[in-house]
């Protein structure tokens, strides 16, 4: 089973600490929240998980049954769900997943069609991304991220520009795909995170950095 681990963790950016002494494991088979206002620290705390920021001091791992995985195989354990994260504007839907594939593989079972008719995209699967609206685009992306087949799912404000039968698609997604599955959501909205059994509160961690 996939664990996560920081290790009196901070980030800062200039002189500034975004977080600091953040020391948490993320187990699989669970949901965790990070919440807090904007500017807390939600989205970087996810970046570092995911490894696209390198954390400012502390130490992030990954390990699963067999031990500590090299960081150089992290990424094929995670996909993240994210606003600030593009699509290939010039590919169709069919071509993007199956270009997502050759990194990536998908859950066992359900043909691109039946992903795409799951979300909502099967009439628009031979459009180029770029013609979708923002609520689309969302939906394609949280088809990416829930259907790779990978033990760790992030997700960062995965409802944004979502109408209320995305958000019942999420909700639906969710329930479906992610038993067995260490999920993070960084969020400050509940629809988004009511699953989660851990919520870990950003600001505290503001408060000891400000002391430190």
């Amino acid at each position: 089973m996939m664990r996560v681990s920081l290790t009196d963790a901070g980030k800062r950016f200039n002189r500034d600490w975004i977080f600091r002494h953040i020391s948490q494991e993320f187990h699989a088979g669970t949901g965790y929240a990070l919440t807090g206002p904007n500017g807390s620290g939600k989205s970087t705390l996810l970046q570092v998980i995911a490894g696209a920021l390198l954390p400012s001091e502390g130490k992030l791992s990954y390990a699963d049954e067999k031990g500590p995985l090299p960081e150089e195989e992290q990424f094929r354990t995670i996909t993240l769900c994210a606003p600030y994260l593009e699509l290939i504007e010039e590919m169709t839907a069919l071509e993007f997943l199956s270009f997502h594939a050759t990194f990536k593989p998908w859950v066992a079972g359900p043909s691109q069609e039946t992903m795409l008719e799951r979300v909502g995209l099967l009439a628009a699967r031979d459009k180029q991304v770029r013609w979708y609206s923002s609520g689309m685009k969302q939906r394609l992306k949280l088809l990416q991220a829930f259907y790779s087949d990978t033990p760790v799912l992030l997700l960062d404000e995965p409802c944004t520009n979502l109408d209320q039968s995305g958000i019942d698609i999420y909700r639906s997604l969710v329930s479906e795909l992610t038993r067995d599955r260490l999920v993070i959501v960084s969020s400050n909205d509940k629809v988004e995170y009511e699953f989660c059994g851990n919520l870990i509160w950003m600001p505290d961690y503001k408060k000891i950095s400000a002391n430190a």
